[in-house]
């Protein structure tokens, strides 16, 4: 089983020549076993496309050697036949056919035998929970069963190896946990498979994780020895006043990262320091609360932002922090004690016979971040189209920025931003071009104008890239021009769907330290989004479900509101081996697998944690004790929704 199934040495992939010439992928080198999950994370732009499509056979490496199933890339590509699968980040399905025809399409095209294709289509069907969807058409699902279907089309052959790139951008977290369910079943045939992915949960679910940057591999290994090796100590507290502690902390010597988390700041401490040497006399001389601090477990993300910001250079990131442009550039706000910015009772909206938004109730204050989470279809793009008065409710009411979402549409447009989730710029159109259009559409006054126009470019660090075609953007920039673009006229509210889908982490982090900037001066932010991480940003959360809101409050209510369960973290040695015999205990609710770690939601603590210590005893499937760790945003979102179900059930 350990025998390599992936190799590549010196691959190296340019395009261009003389001074046009781009060195996308360099001197990469990397071994995957076989039945091993391999992770590639990076930014936009840094060669982990190109690098699938040369162990792909796609692309001809202009240097190097590589070998996929033990044929030559480089020589005998026409070799790999149906050794390999490979499902890319557009994903290639046939709309108007069904999901079973799809099936068969792919089970012909690859000659798989008609017996064999029947038994595996009906085993993918059901692991993919498409069943009942089976006569279908392929352009009438959900986000989700889109991106499981393209799967099972690549498994119906049962490739050697499959290829992975970003599967599940833009994807909940209930299908995404189905999906990578589906990838684990596979994995234990002894499938091995190479990921990219722009989730950080996801990336920790990896045996060997690599961090690329500028086409060169900065890090890899596996999750827990890169946390191992990250120098210095993570650090969570909370501290009043936030915005003052934020900015105290950015100019410490000791710190070299600060992320706010809604109340909570995370921030990474220098090797060796001594928060009680360091950062807390600087925030005490401030005149800055600490009502709690304490030592984190390091995330994946402080890995590879560490690894990545000790390489950058200077010319990639904005010129000054984005909290700082935002606070010198930006307009300030009057803030309001508890001031409503957005109201909704009873929000409901039909079409036809089908709901899909069913009596909501919430408000949002000024100033706040609200994330608003739920599976795709679950009703958040309808609600956020209801309350910028693009599509009228059924019934219910709803106001923002004090005006009715039904008989004052017009006046609430003035008084909000819209992005969209494909960013809603022009690519036939330049950085200039774009911000020029959108400032005519909202009739801002020439000289105002331009002096936004420079804001807007020195927000998204595209001062100098005026020329440049929107469509030739990378992610992060094209995410921040687009931003920019929406506040451009100023707005009191602004209304985000999806803004990080598919951005790189790096990207990620420097959006939502603008997005907390314009929080801080009295801009309402609701926005949607698939990472549970992104969501721990938000002071408050309005989890939907079947287009119902089924829970509302801070992370920190939300997670104490907990009635039962408790996450235990079980280090294993054969994750597939372990889960199976996990599988049916009472004592617990779910399981999933994190690389060679298992996370166990079980009803109780000590009991719980015996059950899975009698469970994994026999066949010695433990390398170490089993201990309780803080229940994730991914964990409490599936246990409410399975709760939710259960509801509906009974009725």
């Amino acid at each position: 089983m350990n025998d390599v199934m992936i190799t590549a040495n010196g691959l190296a992939r340019s395009y261009g020549r003389g001074n046009r010439k781009v060195e996308a992928v360099q001197e990469l080198n990397l071994q995957v076993p076989r039945g091993e999950i391999f992770g590639l994370v990076g930014p936009d732009g840094a060669g982990k496309t190109t690098t699938i499509q040369m162990l792909c056979g796609i692309l001809t490496p202009s240097a190097g050697t590589a070998t996929v199933a033990g044929v030559n890339v480089v020589s005998s590509s026409a070799q790999l036949g149906g050794k390999i699968g490979y499902m890319s980040e557009g994903f290639t399905l046939y709309g108007n056919l069904s999901v079973e025809e799809n099936l068969d399409f792919f089970a012909d095209l690859y000659k798989v035998p008609a017996d064999v294709a029947a038994k595996r289509k009906q085993r993918l069907l059901h692991f993919a929970r498409l069943e009942p969807a089976r006569h279908r058409r392929a352009e009438h699902l959900s986000g989700g069963m889109k991106k499981k279907l393209a799967l099972a089309c690549t498994l119906i052959y049962q490739p050697q190896v499959l290829f992975l790139d970003e599967p599940t951008t833009g994807v909940d977290p209930v299908s995404r946990q189905e999906f990578w369910k589906i990838l684990y079943e596979f994995l234990a045939e002894g499938i091995t498979i190479f990921v990219t992915t722009p989730y950080m949960d996801e990336a920790e679910r990896c045996h060997q994780v690599a961090l690329m940057r500028q086409g060169r591999l900065i890090a890899c290994d596996t999750p827990a020895v890169l946390k191992q090796q990250l120098q210095g100590t993570a650090v969570d507290l909370i501290a009043h006043p936030q915005t003052l502690a934020m900015t105290t902390l950015r100019k410490a010597a000791a710190v070299s990262q600060v992320q706010a988390f809604g109340e909570r700041l995370h921030l990474l401490l220098g090797d060796g320091r001594n928060p009680e040497e360091t950062f807390l006399p600087e925030l005490a001389n401030a005149g800055i609360q600490v009502t709690e601090w304490q030592t984190a477990v390091p995330t994946l993300e402080d890995v590879f932002i560490a690894a990545i910001e000790a390489q950058r250079a200077d010319n990639d990131a904005p010129k000054r922090p984005l909290t700082q442009l935002s606070e010198n550039d930006q307009k300030p706000h009057i803030q309001s004690d508890g001031e409503v910015a957005v109201y909704a009772e009873n929000l409901t909206k039909r079409f036809g016979e089908f709901t899909a938004v069913d009596q909501l109730s919430f408000q949002v204050r000024r100033g706040e971040i609200f994330g608003f989470l739920g599976p795709n279809g679950s009703g958040k793009t309808t609600t956020i189209r209801m309350l910028c008065g693009l599509v009228p409710p059924t019934s219910g009411n709803g106001r923002v920025a004090g005006f009715d979402v039904e008989r004052q549409r017009v006046k609430i447009r003035p008084h909000i931003g819209y992005m969209s989730q494909k960013f809603s710029l022009y690519n036939d159109l330049t950085v200039r071009e774009n911000i020029q259009f959108f400032g005519s559409i909202y009739d801002i006054p020439p000289a105002r104008l331009a002096q936004r126009r420079q804001w807007v470019l020195n927000m998204a660090g595209l001062t100098g890239k005026e020329h440049l075609l929107a469509r030739d953007l990378s992610g992060g920039w094209k995410q921040r021009l687009a931003l920019g673009c929406a506040i451009l006229h100023e707005p009191d509210i602004i209304f985000l769907d999806e803004p990080t889908s598919g951005v790189d982490p790096v990207s990620r982090r420097e959006f939502w330290d603008l997005i907390f900037a314009l929080s801080v001066q009295g801009v309402t932010v609701f926005v949607t989004t698939h990472y549970m991480d992104e969501a721990e940003h938000c002071h408050n959360l309005g989890l939907l479900y079947g287009g119902r809101l089924i829970a509302c409050g801070s992370p920190e209510q939300l997670r104490a509101n907990v009635k039962q369960g408790a996450i235990v973290e079980v280090p294993v040695r054969d994750s597939l081996a372990a889960l199976k015999h996990l599988d049916g205990q009472p004592e617990i609710l779910q399981t999933g697998i994190f690389g060679n770690q298992l996370h166990v939601l079980v009803q109780e603590p000590d009991s719980g944690k015996e059950a899975i210590k009698q469970a994994l005893a026999p066949p010695d499937l433990m390398t170490g004790p089993a201990q309780v760790i803080p229940i994730t945003l991914e964990d409490l979102f599936m246990l409410l929704i399975e709760e939710e179900e259960q509801r509906r059930a009974r009725r």
